[in-house]
């Protein structure tokens, strides 16, 4: 039976990290795309479309992460991961204050994931980058409403220790 899992948490939890080591050991992966999403709308000429126009970013963020949802549907392997799931488009609207169309909503409906890892925030490995302008603190608040969403949509969430990477990889392998 196929698992489509998600590895979730706020900004600089250590998602890519992981994804690329999953990656590395020859498990199916597919990467963030929210910074795909950021560096097209710098292309043209939009410095921070999350920012700038937050529903237009989460409409392609959805559009993106609902194809991911069909590429690992599709899949000959057991197993794919997916740095970030559709609820995470929620959450960080919930996280700005902004409304968003019922569709975002039936999306996450619509897209069932098997598990959901979470990583929590992490001081001591947080930082931040050109496509990551949330703070320490604003990192920590993402993660609430990370929770909330994914939990408010039914899943149990699987917090991941803070340990080496290595030691990270095989506490996810371990629980499929």
């Amino acid at each position: 039976m196929k698992q489509i899992v998600v590895i979730i948490g706020g900004p600089g939890s250590g998602k890519t990290t992981l994804i690329d080591h999953l990656t590395a050991m020859g498990h199916r992966c597919y990467p963030e795309i929210s910074r795909e999403v950021t560096l097209e709308a710098k292309k043209n000429g939009v410095e921070q479309l999350f920012l700038e126009n937050p529903l237009l970013f989460s409409e392609l963020l959805l559009e993106g992460r609902k194809k991911q949802f069909r590429l690992a549907h599709d899949e000959t392997c057991e197993v794919v991961f997916i740095d970030r799931g559709i609820p995470d488009v929620l959450a960080y609207m919930h996280y700005i204050g902004d409304s968003y169309p019922a569709a975002f909503d039936q999306a996450c409906h619509d897209h069932k994931y098997h598990k959901i890892f979470l990583l929590p925030p992490w001081k001591e490995i947080y930082q931040s980058d050109n496509e990551r302008y949330e703070n320490w603190e604003q990192a920590k608040l993402i993660h609430g409403h990370l929770v909330e969403t994914y939990s408010k949509y039914g899943y149990d969430l699987i917090e991941v220790p803070k340990d080496t990477v290595e030691n990270r990889v095989a506490y996810i392998l371990e629980r499929l």
